[in-house]
Protein backbone atom coordinates (compact mmCIF):
# COMPACT_ATOMS: atom_id res chain seq x y z
CA UNK A 1 0.00 0.00 0.00
CA UNK A 2 1.47 3.23 -1.16
CA UNK A 3 0.58 6.51 0.88
CA UNK A 4 0.97 9.81 0.72
CA UNK A 5 1.97 11.40 4.20
CA UNK A 6 -0.21 13.96 5.36
CA UNK A 7 1.39 17.18 5.95
CA UNK A 8 1.06 16.95 9.53
CA UNK A 9 3.12 13.81 10.32
CA UNK A 10 6.25 16.24 8.35
CA UNK A 11 5.20 18.52 10.88
CA UNK A 12 5.42 16.50 13.95
CA UNK A 13 8.13 13.30 12.74
CA UNK A 14 10.59 14.44 14.77
CA UNK A 15 8.73 14.04 18.47
CA UNK A 16 7.73 10.77 16.85
CA UNK A 17 10.97 9.85 15.93
CA UNK A 18 12.38 10.43 19.88
CA UNK A 19 9.31 9.02 21.25
CA UNK A 20 10.00 5.49 19.16
CA UNK A 21 13.68 6.04 20.62
CA UNK A 22 12.30 6.47 23.87
CA UNK A 23 10.21 3.59 24.31
CA UNK A 24 13.15 1.31 23.28
CA UNK A 25 15.97 2.85 25.71
CA UNK A 26 13.53 2.98 28.38
CA UNK A 27 15.47 5.97 29.67
CA UNK A 28 14.04 9.37 31.42
CA UNK A 29 12.25 11.59 28.19
CA UNK A 30 9.36 13.83 28.30
CA UNK A 31 7.62 15.90 25.08
CA UNK A 32 5.67 18.13 27.61
CA UNK A 33 7.43 20.13 30.75
CA UNK A 34 5.72 19.17 33.75
CA UNK A 35 6.14 22.28 36.00
CA UNK A 36 3.63 25.03 35.40
CA UNK A 37 6.32 28.07 35.58
CA UNK A 38 5.68 31.22 33.86
CA UNK A 39 9.18 30.79 32.89
CA UNK A 40 8.61 27.51 30.94
CA UNK A 41 4.65 28.42 29.27
CA UNK A 42 4.63 32.27 29.64
CA UNK A 43 3.77 34.73 31.89
CA UNK A 44 0.10 34.88 31.30
CA UNK A 45 -0.51 31.23 30.61
CA UNK A 46 -2.12 30.42 33.83
CA UNK A 47 -4.48 33.34 33.72
CA UNK A 48 -5.36 32.28 30.80
CA UNK A 49 -5.98 28.79 31.30
CA UNK A 50 -7.79 29.72 33.99
CA UNK A 51 -10.00 32.28 32.18
CA UNK A 52 -10.48 29.85 29.34
CA UNK A 53 -11.72 26.96 32.22
CA UNK A 54 -14.08 29.77 33.79
CA UNK A 55 -15.92 30.33 30.72
CA UNK A 56 -17.45 27.03 30.47
CA UNK A 57 -18.74 26.97 34.09
CA UNK A 58 -22.78 27.53 33.95
CA UNK A 59 -22.95 27.25 30.29
CA UNK A 60 -23.52 25.33 27.49
CA UNK A 61 -20.45 23.35 26.22
CA UNK A 62 -18.93 24.32 22.80
CA UNK A 63 -19.39 21.18 21.27
CA UNK A 64 -21.19 20.73 17.55
CA UNK A 65 -22.04 16.56 17.53
CA UNK A 66 -24.78 14.40 16.82
CA UNK A 67 -27.51 14.54 19.28
CA UNK A 68 -30.90 14.70 20.82
CA UNK A 69 -30.29 18.51 21.18
CA UNK A 70 -31.06 17.82 24.75
CA UNK A 71 -28.36 18.66 26.68
CA UNK A 72 -27.16 17.38 30.63
CA UNK A 73 -24.71 18.57 33.80
CA UNK A 74 -23.99 15.68 36.28
CA UNK A 75 -20.82 16.98 37.37
CA UNK A 76 -20.36 18.25 41.05
CA UNK A 77 -16.64 19.55 42.36
CA UNK A 78 -14.86 18.14 45.20
CA UNK A 79 -14.16 21.61 45.65
CA UNK A 80 -17.68 22.87 46.13
CA UNK A 81 -16.82 25.13 43.14
CA UNK A 82 -20.46 24.96 41.36
CA UNK A 83 -19.50 23.69 37.62
CA UNK A 84 -23.15 23.53 35.90
CA UNK A 85 -21.41 22.86 32.41
CA UNK A 86 -24.24 21.45 29.84
CA UNK A 87 -22.88 18.55 27.58
CA UNK A 88 -24.82 17.86 24.26
CA UNK A 89 -26.91 14.06 24.41
CA UNK A 90 -27.19 11.17 21.97
CA UNK A 91 -27.96 7.99 22.46
CA UNK A 92 -25.77 4.70 21.91
CA UNK A 93 -27.31 4.23 18.49
CA UNK A 94 -26.57 7.81 17.08
CA UNK A 95 -23.05 7.90 18.36
CA UNK A 96 -21.88 4.26 17.03
CA UNK A 97 -23.84 5.25 13.75
CA UNK A 98 -21.63 8.95 13.29
CA UNK A 99 -18.46 7.14 14.32
CA UNK A 100 -19.29 4.18 11.84
CA UNK A 101 -19.83 6.34 9.38
CA UNK A 102 -16.59 8.31 10.08
CA UNK A 103 -14.14 5.05 9.87
CA UNK A 104 -13.44 4.11 5.92
CA UNK A 105 -11.97 7.64 5.38
CA UNK A 106 -9.70 7.44 8.58
CA UNK A 107 -8.97 3.61 7.91
CA UNK A 108 -7.91 4.49 4.26
CA UNK A 109 -5.59 7.84 4.96
CA UNK A 110 -2.95 4.86 6.23
CA UNK A 111 -0.59 5.04 9.15
CA UNK A 112 1.10 8.32 8.67
CA UNK A 113 -1.31 10.21 8.20
CA UNK A 114 -3.83 8.98 11.16
CA UNK A 115 -0.24 9.38 13.35
CA UNK A 116 0.14 12.82 12.19
CA UNK A 117 -3.16 14.06 13.07
CA UNK A 118 -2.99 12.61 16.54
CA UNK A 119 0.25 14.40 17.39
CA UNK A 120 -1.09 17.70 16.40
CA UNK A 121 -3.64 16.77 18.36
CA UNK A 122 -1.54 16.26 21.12
CA UNK A 123 -0.14 19.33 20.52
CA UNK A 124 -3.08 21.54 20.40
CA UNK A 125 -4.05 20.08 23.72
CA UNK A 126 -0.40 20.89 25.51
CA UNK A 127 -0.82 24.30 24.25
CA UNK A 128 -4.37 24.07 26.61
CA UNK A 129 -2.79 22.45 29.39
CA UNK A 130 -3.34 25.23 32.40
CA UNK A 131 -7.55 24.88 30.94
CA UNK A 132 -7.17 21.00 30.85
CA UNK A 133 -5.62 21.38 34.63
CA UNK A 134 -7.99 23.58 36.02
CA UNK A 135 -10.81 21.17 34.81
CA UNK A 136 -8.84 17.85 36.40
CA UNK A 137 -8.91 19.72 39.21
CA UNK A 138 -11.98 20.81 39.58
CA UNK A 139 -13.55 17.78 38.57
CA UNK A 140 -11.08 15.08 40.43
CA UNK A 141 -10.29 16.82 43.34
CA UNK A 142 -6.83 17.33 42.87
CA UNK A 143 -4.61 19.73 43.79
CA UNK A 144 -3.56 21.75 40.96
CA UNK A 145 0.07 21.50 40.68
CA UNK A 146 -0.97 17.15 40.12
CA UNK A 147 -3.81 18.17 37.78
CA UNK A 148 -1.13 20.12 36.23
CA UNK A 149 1.41 17.13 35.89
CA UNK A 150 -0.94 13.98 36.00
CA UNK A 151 -3.68 15.16 34.25
CA UNK A 152 -1.45 17.28 31.55
CA UNK A 153 1.80 16.66 31.18
CA UNK A 154 1.68 13.08 31.99
CA UNK A 155 -1.25 12.53 30.42
CA UNK A 156 -0.21 13.41 27.29
CA UNK A 157 3.64 11.41 27.52
CA UNK A 158 1.52 8.86 27.73
CA UNK A 159 -0.92 9.28 25.18
CA UNK A 160 2.42 9.67 23.20
CA UNK A 161 3.58 6.68 23.84
CA UNK A 162 0.61 4.81 22.95
CA UNK A 163 0.76 6.42 19.85
CA UNK A 164 4.68 5.65 19.16
CA UNK A 165 3.65 1.99 20.66
CA UNK A 166 1.16 1.67 17.24
CA UNK A 167 3.25 3.72 14.95
CA UNK A 168 6.13 1.01 15.50
CA UNK A 169 3.27 -1.98 15.15
CA UNK A 170 1.22 -0.35 12.16
CA UNK A 171 4.23 -0.27 10.29
CA UNK A 172 6.06 -3.19 11.19
CA UNK A 173 5.31 -5.08 7.74
CA UNK A 174 5.53 -3.54 4.51
CA UNK A 175 2.59 -2.24 2.78
CA UNK A 176 3.76 -3.62 -0.43
CA UNK A 177 5.84 -6.69 -1.26
CA UNK A 178 6.80 -8.47 -4.39
CA UNK A 179 6.85 -12.17 -4.03
CA UNK A 180 8.82 -14.83 -6.15
CA UNK A 181 8.94 -18.36 -5.69
CA UNK A 182 11.38 -20.51 -8.06
CA UNK A 183 9.69 -23.50 -9.52
CA UNK A 184 12.70 -25.05 -11.36
CA UNK A 185 13.06 -24.46 -15.03
CA UNK A 186 10.78 -22.51 -15.65
CA UNK A 187 9.76 -19.21 -14.72
CA UNK A 188 9.39 -18.64 -10.92
CA UNK A 189 6.01 -17.74 -9.60
CA UNK A 190 5.53 -13.99 -9.06
CA UNK A 191 2.91 -11.92 -6.83
CA UNK A 192 2.46 -8.52 -5.95
CA UNK A 193 1.27 -8.32 -2.19
CA UNK A 194 -0.48 -5.40 -0.47
CA UNK A 195 -0.71 -5.24 3.28
CA UNK A 196 -3.52 -2.64 4.72
CA UNK A 197 -4.15 -2.10 8.13
CA UNK A 198 -7.06 -2.53 8.87
CA UNK A 199 -9.13 -1.06 12.03
CA UNK A 200 -11.13 -3.33 14.12
CA UNK A 201 -13.53 -0.86 14.10
CA UNK A 202 -15.77 1.74 16.54
CA UNK A 203 -14.02 1.88 19.90
CA UNK A 204 -15.56 3.02 23.56
CA UNK A 205 -13.25 4.32 26.29
CA UNK A 206 -15.00 4.87 30.03
CA UNK A 207 -13.28 7.45 31.97
CA UNK A 208 -12.98 7.46 35.83
CA UNK A 209 -13.58 9.72 37.97
CA UNK A 210 -10.27 10.75 39.88
CA UNK A 211 -7.84 10.61 36.32
CA UNK A 212 -10.40 11.25 33.89
CA UNK A 213 -7.21 12.41 31.30
CA UNK A 214 -4.71 9.90 32.57
CA UNK A 215 -6.38 7.24 32.29
CA UNK A 216 -8.24 7.79 28.84
CA UNK A 217 -5.40 9.27 26.82
CA UNK A 218 -3.47 5.81 26.40
CA UNK A 219 -6.95 3.96 25.23
CA UNK A 220 -8.18 6.97 22.94
CA UNK A 221 -5.23 7.46 20.99
CA UNK A 222 -4.10 4.38 20.51
CA UNK A 223 -8.03 3.40 19.06
CA UNK A 224 -7.79 6.29 16.91
CA UNK A 225 -4.30 6.08 15.51
CA UNK A 226 -4.70 2.66 14.46
CA UNK A 227 -8.09 3.60 12.15
CA UNK A 228 -11.22 3.59 14.93
CA UNK A 229 -13.02 6.25 15.68
CA UNK A 230 -13.54 6.55 19.47
CA UNK A 231 -17.05 7.37 21.83
CA UNK A 232 -15.52 8.94 24.98
CA UNK A 233 -17.89 8.08 27.39
CA UNK A 234 -16.45 10.49 30.90
CA UNK A 235 -17.79 9.80 33.92
CA UNK A 236 -20.76 11.46 34.82
CA UNK A 237 -18.54 14.05 37.89
CA UNK A 238 -15.55 14.40 35.36
CA UNK A 239 -16.65 15.44 31.85
CA UNK A 240 -15.05 18.87 31.94
CA UNK A 241 -11.32 17.42 30.84
CA UNK A 242 -12.58 14.65 28.35
CA UNK A 243 -15.17 17.04 26.99
CA UNK A 244 -12.37 19.61 25.79
CA UNK A 245 -10.47 16.69 24.36
CA UNK A 246 -13.49 15.72 22.14
CA UNK A 247 -13.35 19.70 21.10
CA UNK A 248 -9.70 19.68 20.45
CA UNK A 249 -9.91 16.54 18.41
CA UNK A 250 -12.94 17.50 16.63
CA UNK A 251 -11.31 20.60 15.66
CA UNK A 252 -8.51 19.01 14.41
CA UNK A 253 -9.78 16.58 12.77
CA UNK A 254 -11.82 18.48 10.75
CA UNK A 255 -8.97 21.10 9.17
CA UNK A 256 -6.99 18.18 8.27
CA UNK A 257 -10.18 17.10 6.54
CA UNK A 258 -11.54 14.24 8.14
CA UNK A 259 -15.30 13.37 9.68
CA UNK A 260 -14.66 15.29 13.16
CA UNK A 261 -17.13 12.13 14.45
CA UNK A 262 -14.05 10.17 14.39
CA UNK A 263 -14.07 11.46 18.41
CA UNK A 264 -17.64 11.77 19.86
CA UNK A 265 -18.49 12.65 23.60
CA UNK A 266 -21.30 10.11 24.98
CA UNK A 267 -22.25 12.42 28.22
CA UNK A 268 -25.26 10.56 30.15
CA UNK A 269 -28.08 11.57 32.05
CA UNK A 270 -28.30 10.31 35.66
CA UNK A 271 -28.99 6.49 35.79
CA UNK A 272 -28.77 6.10 32.26
CA UNK A 273 -26.04 3.71 32.37
CA UNK A 274 -24.99 4.61 28.94
CA UNK A 275 -21.52 3.18 29.27
CA UNK A 276 -23.17 -0.31 29.20
CA UNK A 277 -25.71 0.10 26.14
CA UNK A 278 -22.37 1.39 24.21
CA UNK A 279 -20.31 -1.47 25.96
CA UNK A 280 -22.65 -3.83 24.59
CA UNK A 281 -23.22 -2.65 21.25
CA UNK A 282 -22.98 -4.82 18.50
CA UNK A 283 -20.98 -1.95 16.41
CA UNK A 284 -18.80 -1.42 19.22
CA UNK A 285 -15.21 -3.15 18.96
CA UNK A 286 -12.90 -1.71 21.64
CA UNK A 287 -13.77 -0.92 25.11
CA UNK A 288 -10.79 0.65 27.31
CA UNK A 289 -12.06 0.98 31.28
CA UNK A 290 -10.61 2.60 34.46
CA UNK A 291 -12.82 1.90 37.64
CA UNK A 292 -14.03 -0.55 39.99
CA UNK A 293 -13.42 -4.19 40.13
CA UNK A 294 -16.96 -4.85 39.42
CA UNK A 295 -17.71 -3.13 36.25
CA UNK A 296 -14.45 -4.26 34.74
CA UNK A 297 -15.20 -7.74 35.76
CA UNK A 298 -18.84 -7.18 33.95
CA UNK A 299 -17.64 -5.59 30.96
CA UNK A 300 -14.88 -8.38 30.35
CA UNK A 301 -17.57 -11.12 30.98
CA UNK A 302 -20.22 -9.66 28.76
CA UNK A 303 -18.92 -7.17 25.85
CA UNK A 304 -17.99 -10.41 24.44
CA UNK A 305 -17.97 -7.97 20.73
CA UNK A 306 -15.64 -6.31 21.53
CA UNK A 307 -11.17 -6.69 22.68
CA UNK A 308 -12.08 -5.38 26.08
CA UNK A 309 -8.74 -3.66 28.25
CA UNK A 310 -9.22 -3.19 31.73
CA UNK A 311 -7.29 -1.19 34.54
CA UNK A 312 -9.43 -2.16 37.89
CA UNK A 313 -8.40 -1.80 41.35
CA UNK A 314 -5.93 -4.33 43.26
CA UNK A 315 -4.02 -4.94 46.67
CA UNK A 316 -1.21 -2.79 46.63
CA UNK A 317 1.65 -4.44 49.17
CA UNK A 318 4.69 -2.97 50.79
CA UNK A 319 6.86 -5.40 52.23
CA UNK A 320 9.60 -3.74 54.86
CA UNK A 321 12.18 -6.08 55.86
CA UNK A 322 14.63 -3.46 57.39
CA UNK A 323 16.23 -0.40 56.13
CA UNK A 324 19.69 2.33 56.22
CA UNK A 325 17.55 5.03 55.95
CA UNK A 326 14.59 4.67 58.08
CA UNK A 327 13.95 8.59 58.12
CA UNK A 328 14.36 8.69 54.44
CA UNK A 329 11.94 5.35 54.39
CA UNK A 330 9.33 7.02 56.45
CA UNK A 331 9.13 10.35 54.71
CA UNK A 332 9.08 8.34 51.08
CA UNK A 333 5.68 6.13 52.46
CA UNK A 334 4.22 9.17 54.09
CA UNK A 335 3.94 10.91 51.10
CA UNK A 336 3.16 8.04 48.70
CA UNK A 337 -0.02 8.28 51.56
CA UNK A 338 -0.80 11.17 51.05
CA UNK A 339 -0.64 12.17 47.80
CA UNK A 340 -4.13 12.64 46.61
CA UNK A 341 -5.64 11.27 49.71
CA UNK A 342 -4.69 7.89 48.87
CA UNK A 343 -7.11 8.06 45.86
CA UNK A 344 -4.67 6.51 43.32
CA UNK A 345 -4.71 3.10 41.76
CA UNK A 346 -1.40 2.86 43.18
CA UNK A 347 -1.11 4.24 46.43
CA UNK A 348 -0.01 1.71 48.43
CA UNK A 349 -2.63 -0.21 51.13
CA UNK A 350 -1.15 -3.17 53.07
CA UNK A 351 2.35 -2.48 54.72
CA UNK A 352 3.68 -5.86 55.85
CA UNK A 353 6.04 -5.97 58.91
CA UNK A 354 7.76 -8.35 61.15
CA UNK A 355 5.96 -8.52 64.45
CA UNK A 356 9.71 -8.60 66.42
CA UNK A 357 10.35 -5.04 64.29
CA UNK A 358 13.02 -4.50 61.56
CA UNK A 359 16.94 -3.35 62.09
CA UNK A 360 17.67 0.22 60.94
CA UNK A 361 20.36 2.76 60.21
CA UNK A 362 19.00 3.93 64.10
CA UNK A 363 19.17 0.75 65.83
CA UNK A 364 16.44 -2.00 65.67
CA UNK A 365 12.83 -0.93 65.59
CA UNK A 366 9.91 -2.39 67.05
CA UNK A 367 6.26 -2.87 64.88
CA UNK A 368 5.21 0.03 66.73
CA UNK A 369 8.06 2.24 66.31
CA UNK A 370 8.30 1.46 62.63
CA UNK A 371 4.31 2.30 62.35
CA UNK A 372 4.67 5.13 64.95
CA UNK A 373 7.85 6.28 62.25
CA UNK A 374 5.14 6.02 58.70
CA UNK A 375 2.30 7.48 60.95
CA UNK A 376 4.74 10.58 61.99
CA UNK A 377 5.48 11.27 58.60
CA UNK A 378 2.12 11.41 57.49
CA UNK A 379 1.46 13.75 60.52
CA UNK A 380 4.26 16.27 59.30
CA UNK A 381 3.06 16.73 56.11
CA UNK A 382 -0.64 17.10 57.13
CA UNK A 383 0.06 19.72 59.78
CA UNK A 384 0.02 22.78 58.27
CA UNK A 385 -4.19 22.69 56.63
CA UNK A 386 -2.82 25.48 54.20
CA UNK A 387 0.44 23.12 52.70
CA UNK A 388 -1.66 20.21 53.25
CA UNK A 389 -4.23 20.65 51.13
CA UNK A 390 -1.64 20.78 47.99
CA UNK A 391 -0.87 17.09 48.39
CA UNK A 392 -4.21 15.50 50.02
CA UNK A 393 -6.50 17.61 47.40
CA UNK A 394 -9.96 16.64 48.46
CA UNK A 395 -12.56 13.74 48.56
CA UNK A 396 -13.68 12.66 45.83
CA UNK A 397 -16.65 11.01 46.46
CA UNK A 398 -18.85 9.71 49.83
CA UNK A 399 -17.85 6.54 49.45
CA UNK A 400 -14.28 7.60 50.66
CA UNK A 401 -16.01 9.17 53.64
CA UNK A 402 -17.93 5.59 53.91
CA UNK A 403 -14.75 3.50 54.14
CA UNK A 404 -12.91 6.55 56.18
CA UNK A 405 -15.42 5.66 58.45
CA UNK A 406 -15.26 1.99 59.08
CA UNK A 407 -11.91 1.29 58.54
CA UNK A 408 -11.60 3.39 62.85
CA UNK A 409 -13.47 0.29 63.54
CA UNK A 410 -11.28 -2.42 61.84
CA UNK A 411 -8.08 -2.48 64.30
CA UNK A 412 -5.86 -0.75 66.58
CA UNK A 413 -5.84 3.46 65.05
CA UNK A 414 -2.27 3.95 64.83
CA UNK A 415 -3.13 7.29 62.75
CA UNK A 416 -6.62 8.67 62.67
CA UNK A 417 -7.95 10.72 59.61
CA UNK A 418 -8.77 14.22 60.41
CA UNK A 419 -10.62 16.54 58.71
CA UNK A 420 -9.24 19.61 57.21
CA UNK A 421 -10.05 23.50 56.07
CA UNK A 422 -8.99 24.43 53.13
CA UNK A 423 -8.40 27.90 52.71
CA UNK A 424 -9.33 28.64 49.13
CA UNK A 425 -12.06 26.96 48.73
CA UNK A 426 -14.61 26.32 52.67
CA UNK A 427 -16.71 23.71 50.64
CA UNK A 428 -13.91 21.62 50.16
CA UNK A 429 -14.33 17.83 51.62
CA UNK A 430 -10.48 17.60 53.11
CA UNK A 431 -9.00 14.38 54.76
CA UNK A 432 -6.10 13.45 56.20
CA UNK A 433 -4.91 9.51 56.09
CA UNK A 434 -5.30 7.29 58.49
CA UNK A 435 -3.38 4.06 59.42
CA UNK A 436 -4.65 1.20 60.76
CA UNK A 437 -2.98 -1.91 62.83
CA UNK A 438 -4.00 -5.38 62.02
CA UNK A 439 -2.68 -8.69 62.66
CA UNK A 440 -1.60 -11.49 59.74
CA UNK A 441 -4.68 -13.16 60.17
CA UNK A 442 -6.91 -10.16 59.30
CA UNK A 443 -7.26 -11.13 55.77
CA UNK A 444 -10.69 -10.38 55.58
CA UNK A 445 -10.03 -6.62 56.09
CA UNK A 446 -6.84 -6.49 53.88
CA UNK A 447 -7.67 -8.93 51.73
CA UNK A 448 -10.44 -6.80 50.02
CA UNK A 449 -9.17 -2.84 48.21
CA UNK A 450 -10.06 0.10 50.58
CA UNK A 451 -9.53 3.07 48.39
CA UNK A 452 -8.85 6.55 49.46
CA UNK A 453 -6.46 7.47 52.40
CA UNK A 454 -6.85 4.01 54.07
CA UNK A 455 -3.37 1.80 54.79
CA UNK A 456 -2.87 -1.12 56.87
CA UNK A 457 0.16 -1.94 59.04
CA UNK A 458 0.26 -5.76 59.21
CA UNK A 459 2.21 -7.76 61.80
CA UNK A 460 3.83 -10.91 59.83
CA UNK A 461 5.43 -13.73 61.66
CA UNK A 462 8.89 -12.97 59.51
CA UNK A 463 9.75 -11.54 56.31
CA UNK A 464 9.36 -14.37 54.43
CA UNK A 465 5.88 -14.54 55.70
CA UNK A 466 5.16 -11.42 54.57
CA UNK A 467 6.69 -12.15 50.78
CA UNK A 468 3.90 -15.14 51.09
CA UNK A 469 1.30 -12.71 52.06
CA UNK A 470 2.26 -10.35 48.88
CA UNK A 471 2.34 -13.56 46.59
CA UNK A 472 -0.96 -14.84 47.78
CA UNK A 473 -3.06 -11.73 47.92
CA UNK A 474 -1.92 -10.12 44.60
CA UNK A 475 -1.91 -13.13 42.77
CA UNK A 476 -5.68 -13.40 44.09
CA UNK A 477 -7.00 -10.03 44.02
CA UNK A 478 -4.33 -7.95 41.94
CA UNK A 479 -2.38 -5.03 42.55
CA UNK A 480 -0.41 -2.27 40.50
CA UNK A 481 2.45 -1.73 42.78
CA UNK A 482 4.60 -3.43 45.00
CA UNK A 483 7.66 -2.34 47.47
CA UNK A 484 10.02 -4.12 49.65
CA UNK A 485 12.49 -2.23 52.07
CA UNK A 486 15.58 -4.36 52.62
CA UNK A 487 19.66 -4.22 53.36
CA UNK A 488 19.86 -7.62 52.68
CA UNK A 489 20.01 -8.96 48.72
CA UNK A 490 18.63 -12.06 49.49
CA UNK A 491 15.77 -10.79 50.92
CA UNK A 492 15.37 -8.23 47.54
CA UNK A 493 16.06 -11.06 44.87
CA UNK A 494 13.09 -12.60 47.25
CA UNK A 495 10.92 -9.89 46.98
CA UNK A 496 11.91 -9.71 43.38
CA UNK A 497 10.77 -13.63 42.34
CA UNK A 498 7.46 -13.00 44.41
CA UNK A 499 6.74 -9.92 42.29
CA UNK A 500 7.25 -12.01 38.90
CA UNK A 501 5.18 -14.95 40.27
CA UNK A 502 2.42 -12.37 41.53
CA UNK A 503 2.93 -10.44 38.01
CA UNK A 504 3.25 -6.91 39.86
CA UNK A 505 5.57 -3.92 39.26
CA UNK A 506 8.30 -3.98 42.16
CA UNK A 507 10.36 -1.05 43.75
CA UNK A 508 13.29 -1.41 46.14
CA UNK A 509 14.39 1.15 48.88
CA UNK A 510 12.88 4.19 47.85
CA UNK A 511 13.66 6.85 50.39
CA UNK A 512 14.09 9.99 47.87
CA UNK A 513 12.26 11.63 45.40
CA UNK A 514 11.04 8.57 43.50
CA UNK A 515 7.53 7.13 44.90
CA UNK A 516 5.93 3.58 44.51
CA UNK A 517 2.75 5.36 43.13
CA UNK A 518 4.22 7.13 40.31
CA UNK A 519 5.31 5.97 36.77
CA UNK A 520 7.12 7.40 34.24
CA UNK A 521 5.83 7.27 30.37
CA UNK A 522 8.69 5.47 28.14
CA UNK A 523 9.98 3.84 30.51
CA UNK A 524 7.38 2.49 33.06
CA UNK A 525 4.50 0.12 32.51
CA UNK A 526 1.39 0.99 34.44
CA UNK A 527 -0.35 -2.49 34.82
CA UNK A 528 0.98 -5.45 33.48
CA UNK A 529 -2.03 -7.77 32.58
CA UNK A 530 -0.41 -10.33 34.59
CA UNK A 531 -2.60 -9.92 37.85
CA UNK A 532 -6.35 -9.43 38.20
CA UNK A 533 -5.83 -5.91 38.90
CA UNK A 534 -5.43 -5.25 35.13
CA UNK A 535 -5.95 -7.16 31.80
CA UNK A 536 -3.40 -5.16 29.92
CA UNK A 537 -0.60 -2.40 30.46
CA UNK A 538 0.05 1.21 30.02
CA UNK A 539 1.85 0.70 27.23
CA UNK A 540 3.37 -1.90 25.45
CA UNK A 541 2.85 -3.79 22.00
CA UNK A 542 -0.10 -5.95 23.23
CA UNK A 543 -2.32 -2.65 24.29
CA UNK A 544 -2.29 -1.40 20.51
CA UNK A 545 -1.76 -4.48 18.22
CA UNK A 546 -4.68 -6.14 18.80
CA UNK A 547 -6.60 -2.88 17.91
CA UNK A 548 -5.70 -2.99 14.09
CA UNK A 549 -5.71 -6.29 11.79
CA UNK A 550 -3.63 -6.99 8.69
CA UNK A 551 -5.39 -7.29 5.81
CA UNK A 552 -3.97 -8.62 2.44
CA UNK A 553 -4.38 -8.49 -1.35
CA UNK A 554 -2.21 -10.92 -3.84
CA UNK A 555 -2.06 -10.74 -7.41
CA UNK A 556 0.26 -11.84 -10.31
CA UNK A 557 3.12 -9.96 -11.10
Amino acid sequence: MTETPHPLYATHADTLARALTAITERGYWSAYPESPSPRVYGETAAADGRAAFEAYLGADFPLDQPGTGDRVATEASPFGVPLDVRYPHASADELVAAASAALPGWRDAGPQARTGVCLEILARLHRRIFELANAVQYTSGQAFVMAFQAGGAHALDRALEAVAYAYAEMTRHPGTARWEKPVGKGEPLRMTKTFHVVPRGVALVIGCNTFPTWNSYPGLFASLVTGNPVIVKPHPRAVLPLAITVKVAREVLAEAGFDPNLVLLAAETPGEKLASDLALHPGVKIVDFTGSTEYGDWLERHARQAAVYTEKAGLNTVVIDSTDDFAGMCRNLGFTLTLYSGQMCTTSQNILIPADGIDTDQGHKSFDEVAAGIAAAVGKLTADPARAVELTGAIVNDGVLDRLDEAGKLGDVVLESRPLEHPAHPDAVVRTPTIVKLDADATATYGKEWFGPISFVIATGSTARSLEILRTTVGQKGALTAAVYSTDEAVLDAAEAAAVDAGVHLSANLTGGVFVNQSAAYSDFHGSGANPAANAALTDGAYVANRFRIVQSRRPA
